[in-house]
């Protein structure tokens, strides 16, 4: 059976202990459906989380791991919180529309879905002993926060594995949540260093105590982000368009772990949008075999992610780590700020809004303003992305932008000056509009990860060019859900 897709219970001794751990500390675990759908199938039990900090480690708030959460983080939203951005921010006429990912609870970003999605599967099959293993989470930040967060809610121990050069908002955050400091792996370098994190699981997984939970290879990553974020960005659509007038164009998303690309197959199967990949410029993998250093924090690459559905893509669009840099300092920052509302005629509203993008989120944005030009979008056109994060997560990265860009201090001109380049100036270079060919060379580039250094049956790889392949792996929802309720009557008996 291949990891992380077993559909039941696999050791039964680690299973039973489980059970009696979760038992002890009174957790209940929520269903995918109830996640897909919180607003009709969890609204009844939100009198159980009304008085839990969204930030704390306490296990109701699992049942706030989902889109519907209000700004407030507390209460749920019919809609899922988004933001849509008109032609005076963005200089296209389509309108562009962000689901955002920092109402959810504990790390305010939608990676400790990917997280839940990830480790729930292994520890209701007893693949995942909670009294006995520790999770291990390779990621460039937010996915191991995330899945520190979902641990801790179980009584589970973490090790957090990332690059030492991400945003030191991670690390702060890692170091108030794990009580050992030597549960935080830094391996070197930044962003595009995804090899090097392999690299310390391998030395990590010699210990049987360990169990890595690869977000770059755990289907479950996918399978959530298909059944929840999904249903969730279609929701956000079909909510702007109460006039029956509006086409949904396309899905925009960066590489990362490829999860939240899963969200494309599902748009594209509902409302027929297009799918495209967003990846760093300066570290052109899928775009022309490329590699490089870049720092859109979030979307790690030189390499194609294992649970990538790379032959239902339409596009590759490559975005300079310079210019979301240069959107932070902008958006974030009084002169930046008052740019846009003296130049742009951008209300105070929709500027403290801006808030709500952190890097690979601005990334996303140029991404889908790529996208409407090249396709020359109307005003009825909707192209969606997502904020994984909010600016709050890159504090430190304002200062470090403006000293290696703007030395003397960011003034009106020179917010100008970067708006102009990033937005305004956004070409449809460095694109691609993928056909089959196109397709099957980034599928192949995988092998060479996969394959040859991660150990994947070539059988296993190959699999995974057919469709028929992915849309096979929602089967595994109802199955899990099955296994979530028959673990919480156990737990609860």
């Amino acid at each position: 059976m291949t990891p992380g897709l077993e559909n039941t219970i696999v050791d039964h001794d680690a299973y039973r202990r489980n059970v009696a751990h979760l038992h002890e500390l009174g957790v209940v675990l929520p269903k995918i459906s109830e996640l897909a759908d919180p607003v009709g199938q969890l609204s009844s039990k939100m009198h159980m989380v009304a008085d839990v900090d969204p930030d704390v480690a306490d296990p109701r708030n699992l049942f706030r791991v989902h889109w519907h959460n209000s700004r407030d983080r507390k209460t749920l939203s019919a809609v899922p919180e988004h933001l849509v951005l008109g032609e005076d921010l963005t200089g296209v006429k389509a309108r562009i529309v962000i689901a955002l990912g920092n109402r959810f609870p504990m790390i305010n970003c939608h990676k400790v879905l990917a997280a839940y999605g990830c480790l729930i599967p292994r520890l209701i099959s007893g693949v995942f002993d909670a009294p006995r293993h520790r999770a291990v989470w390779p990621s460039t930040g937010n996915y191991c926060r995330g899945g520190v967060a979902i641990a801790n809610l179980l009584g589970c121990r973490s090790v957090a594995v990332l690059p030492e050069g991400m945003s030191q908002e991670r690390f702060d955050w890692l170091n108030s949540w794990l009580a050992d400091p030597n549960d935080i792996y830094r391996t070197p370098g930044t962003e595009s260093n995804v090899k090097e994190i392999y690299d310390a699981c391998h030395d990590l997984a010699r210990s049987s105590e360990n169990l890595i939970l690869n977000q770059f290879a755990e289907y479950g990553n996918y399978i959530i982000h298909r059944s929840v974020t999904g249903p969730a960005m279609e929701r956000i659509f079909r909510h702007l368009d109460q006039s029956k007038n509006l086409k949904a164009r396309a899905f925009i998303a960066a590489t990362g772990s490829a999860g939240t690309i899963a969200a494309g197959d599902h748009l594209k199967a509902s409302l027929g949008t297009q799918i495209g990949v967003i990846e760093a410029l300066e570290c052109p993998t899928l775009l022309y075999n490329g590699y490089g250093e870049h720092n859109i924090q979030g979307i790690g690459d030189k390499h194609v992610p294992l649970i990538h559905n790379v032959m239902n893509a339409d596009f590759v669009i490559g975005v300079s780590d310079r210019a979301s840099d240069g959107l932070n300092l902008v958006f974030n920052t009084a002169a930046g700020r008052k740019f846009l509302s003296n130049c742009r005629g951008i209300g105070q509203h929709s500027i403290s809004d801006l808030g709500d993008l952190g890097l690979s989120s601005l990334a996303n944005v140029i991404g889908a303003i790529k996208y409407a030009k090249y396709m020359d979008l109307g005003p009825d056109d909707v192209v969606m992305t997502v904020a994984t994060d909010g600016a709050d997560l890159y504090r430190t990265e304002l200062g470090i932008a403006e000293r290696e860009y703007h030395v003397d201090g960011l003034d009106t001109a020179r917010a100008a000056e970067i708006f102009g380049r990033a937005i305004l100036g956004a070409a449809t270079d460095n694109m691609i509009e993928m056909n089959r060919r196109d397709r099957e060379r980034v599928f192949n580039l995988g092998y060479y990860t996969w394959v040859e250094q991660q150990g994947i049956t070539l059988a296993d790889f190959d699999r995974r060019r057919e469709q028929a392949f992915w849309d096979g792996l929602l089967d595994l929802g109802p199955v899990w859900d099955g296994m979530i309720e028959a673990f919480n009557r156990e737990s609860e008996g």
